[in-house]
């Protein structure tokens, strides 16, 4: 096999990142926008010791599982990377991803991974855009990094996200263009304005605009702080942050208040959550409530139980636990999620939920040295996945049960193997799909005790 070779193959599978596998005298290939069963021409355009990545230069036969792309950039810039799928495909693609990593990592192939959870309308989800500003062709713009490069691309429609967060963006853009505000330019660190981050209430409407600079000066301020109220609706909250370093972290330390509260309000599960510049939220309002309602379910709660909340947040999850349950007991090492997670609690009136700041490995075993006795623990870790001195924690305290959230399938089932070590069977998972059109997944699954 050598690079730029063209080849003929049979799509066999697709990859966890939805690319096509085409094999050549045993020698895979790994094809972009390729579905199973279809013949494909391809381009060789890398070749490496155990496979190669090709670029389909015709299609041969058509997927009945294909549909028409909606818009080729968002295959450019890896926001829509399974746009090409139906619906209905995307979501048995992502009950696969599961239920393969429950076999291959958990080793647990018994285990029932129940049919994804998807959207009516799986279009303009997403209730928060970052979005990076930089100079094209001269001129101040909007858009996202094309694969694997730093190059922008230039977009105003990214059809996962509200419309209305689009249409923000543009009206932003063009106020800053009107203005001369100088876009970030990275190679050589200089210019001004990084990103855009919108974010906005899907029930409340309320939007947050965050305008990250390279430094704290953002003339005219005087001008453009009306114009974005005039032009955005819904704006109750401007923050600028202030991230000096060449970095790829986003947001940094310093954050200054120009209009309103560093606060937006939405509701969630029935409840009120005031949502900080900083905070973590679920970007996808509708498939939450699905998620957290799945997890509820799993609990089986019926207001009596103890239950630990770990990895809380602001509490949206933990709040929502405690309408089901006796008590709730939540932690999260970020400080201002606690701080926030208490201001929700007192916004709903909740007063049988209890937040704490630390580790989840570290508060857990306090709290059993304190003879806190949970009934279900509830676990949401980031795609890392649970230390293991948490999980050895989790079990000591000896709950019947535990539901796992997870964002990253593979490090769940790797937790699973764990669990089952100490005592706890894996009794079902059921993936519900957060973001349509693209590769990712979340899990709810459930564990009992032996």
């Amino acid at each position: 096999m050598k690079k730029n070779e063209e080849v003929t193959v049979t799509i066999e599978d697709l990859t966890y990142e939805g690319l096509g596998v085409g094999k050549v005298d045993g020698y895979p290939l790994f094809i972009e926008n390729a579905l199973i069963g279809e013949e494909v021409k391809v381009l060789v355009m890398k070749v490496g010791k155990s496979f190669g990545y090709a670029k389909v230069v015709e299609r041969l036969t058509t997927s009945p599982d294909r549909v028409p792309l909606t818009d080729r950039v968002g295959i450019r810039i890896g926001t829509m990377p399974l746009q090409h799928m139906s619906y209905n495909s995307q979501l048995v693609f992502k009950k696969k991803q599961v239920a393969q990593v429950m076999k291959s990592i958990a080793h647990m192939p018994e285990v029932p991974v129940f049919d994804t959870l998807g959207m009516t309308n799986p279009w303009g989800y997403r209730n928060k855009a970052q979005v990076p500003v930089r100079a094209i062709a001269g001129e101040l713009q909007t858009g996202f990094f094309r694969k694997n490069s730093h190059n922008m691309v230039a977009v105003e429609n990214f059809h996962i996200q509200d419309p209305e967060i689009d249409k923000a963006i543009v009206a932003i853009r063009d106020i800053m263009r009107e203005y001369g505000v100088k876009p970030y330019n990275e190679k050589k660190n200089i210019g001004n304005l990084r990103n855009i981050i919108v974010r906005r209430g899907y029930h409340s409407g309320e939007m947050m605009v965050v305008l990250v600079t390279r430094t704290a000066k953002l003339f005219p301020l005087s001008k453009i702080i009306p114009d974005i109220l005039e032009k955005v609706p819904g704006v109750v909250s401007i923050i600028q942050n202030v991230q000096p370093f060449r970095t790829n972290v986003i947001m940094g330390k310093e954050t200054i208040v120009l209009h309103g509260e560093d606060k937006f309000t939405d509701q969630l599960m029935g409840l009120d959550f005031h949502i900080s510049s900083r905070s973590f939220y679920q970007v996808n309002p509708v498939q939450t409530e699905v998620l957290y309602q799945t997890a509820i379910d799993a609990a089986g709660l019926t207001g009596e139980e103890t239950v630990i909340d770990a990895y809380c947040g602001i509490g949206t999850l933990s709040l929502a636990l405690a309408q089901n349950a006796k008590e709730v007991y939540a932690m999260e090492i970020i400080s201002d999620a606690i701080e926030m997670a208490n201001e929700n609690k007192a916004l709903n009136n909740i007063t049988n939920a209890h937040f704490k700041v630390g580790a989840a490995e570290e508060v857990m075993p306090r709290w059993k040295e304190e003879g806190l006795q949970a009934d279900v623990i509830v676990v949401d870790p980031p795609r890392k996945g649970l230390e293991k001195e948490f999980i050895e924690a989790a079990a000591a305290v000896e709950p019947s049960r535990i539901v796992y959230v997870s964002c990253n399938p593979a490090t769940m089932a790797r937790d699973l193997a764990l669990f089952a070590e100490l005592g706890y069977v894996t009794k079902s998972v059921q993936p519900v799909d957060m973001f349509p059109q693209t590769t990712h997944v979340e899990s709810v699954a459930l564990l009992e005790k032996a």
